[in-house]
């Protein structure tokens, strides 16, 4: 039996999962949105508050592993862009070891595409190539591998959070802040090109994390959250384009309201997630994506000798 937590910009998941080989069978999953990121676009830092609620959500998981899971003896704990972009990272990654004995991995961008490659293929055996795009709070990673090999990857210093911060300043939002949203997006997708597509062949895209999973909620018509319906559930452009539309003129305490299980805590970020999502998907043409419940701790997961 093995753990893993993943410190995000946004989230704070924890994953207990059995291992044979590459193939990861979860046990059980936890999530909590204490937003570590909140505040670190503008002011290069982690605030106290922030850290707090990060810290009570790894003391929480410290209990359930401790209690649940005995045999476990050290969870793999990894940390992403916020804690990568923060000045004060080494007070907090301080912090964590002394209030809970965990020793976090700050992953670089390309260590966390590659994390993140390996967990969403890890949910998907059946996709041999693949493109796989992690639109996460403060970065957005793309990796491109096949058979579990990465051959390309960037990290992209844009995310849900981030740019929502910088961006969508109304509730709901203006025309001119997402006109501004998206032209910056491109801005930076452009700065970056990727070759996927080989003699007309394009590999499938698999989309991980909160914005695509949360989506696969809403679209399904789900009332409860379940991983096995939502891994390996297909989005359109069709579909995608009709929920950034409906997002777009709804407020957040109205999408609260109307999926509380997933837009609690995300519904404020959500948009700009989709439209980074929308964005890429319309550079290269891809027509569909597959979304996986798998990611950077399934892959820390795996990772592990």
């Amino acid at each position: 039996m093995h753990a893993a937590i993943d410190i995000g910009t946004n989230t704070v998941l924890l994953l207990v999962a059995k291992k044979n080989g590459e193939i990861l069978t979860p046990v059980r999953e936890e999530q909590r949105i204490p937003r570590l990121g909140n505040g670190v676009d503008a002011s290069g830092n982690l605030s106290d508050a922030s850290m707090k609620r990060v810290l009570d959500a790894l003391q929480e998981y410290n209990e359930i592993i401790s209690s649940d899971y005995p045999q476990i003896q050290s969870p793999v704990v990894t940390a992403t862009s916020a804690v990568r972009d923060a000045a004060n990272r080494s007070y907090f990654i301080d912090k964590v070891r002394e209030e809970t004995g965990f020793e976090i991995r700050l992953l670089s961008g390309i260590e966390e595409a590659e994390y993140t490659f390996a967990g969403a293929l890890s949910m998907l055996p059946k996709i041999d190539e693949a493109v796989v795009i992690d639109i996460g709070g403060g970065s957005t990673e793309i990796a491109h591998g096949m058979k579990g090999v990465v051959r390309e990857s960037h990290s992209f210093d844009m995310g849900s959070v981030r740019f929502t911060e910088r961006f969508i300043g109304s509730d709901p939002p203006e025309e001119s802040q997402i006109r501004n949203c998206r032209e910056e997006i491109r801005k930076i997708l452009h700065n970056r090109p990727f070759k996927f597509q080989k003699e007309d062949v394009q590999p499938a895209l698999v989309g991980v994390a909160g914005t695509v999973t949360s989506l696969a909620f809403m679209d399904s018509g789900l009332s409860q959250y379940d991983s096995e319906q939502i891994n390996d559930y297909t989005l359109s452009t069709e579909n995608i384009s009709y929920w950034v539309d409906k997002i777009s003129k709804n407020t957040v305490r109205s999408l609260e309201e109307t999926y509380p299980v997933v837009m609690k805590g995300r519904a404020e970020i959500i948009l700009a997630g989709l439209l980074i999502l929308d964005e890429f998907m319309t550079l290269y043409n891809f027509p569909e994506l597959v979304v996986s419940t798998g990611g950077i701790r399934h892959g820390a997961i795996l990772s592990k000798n």
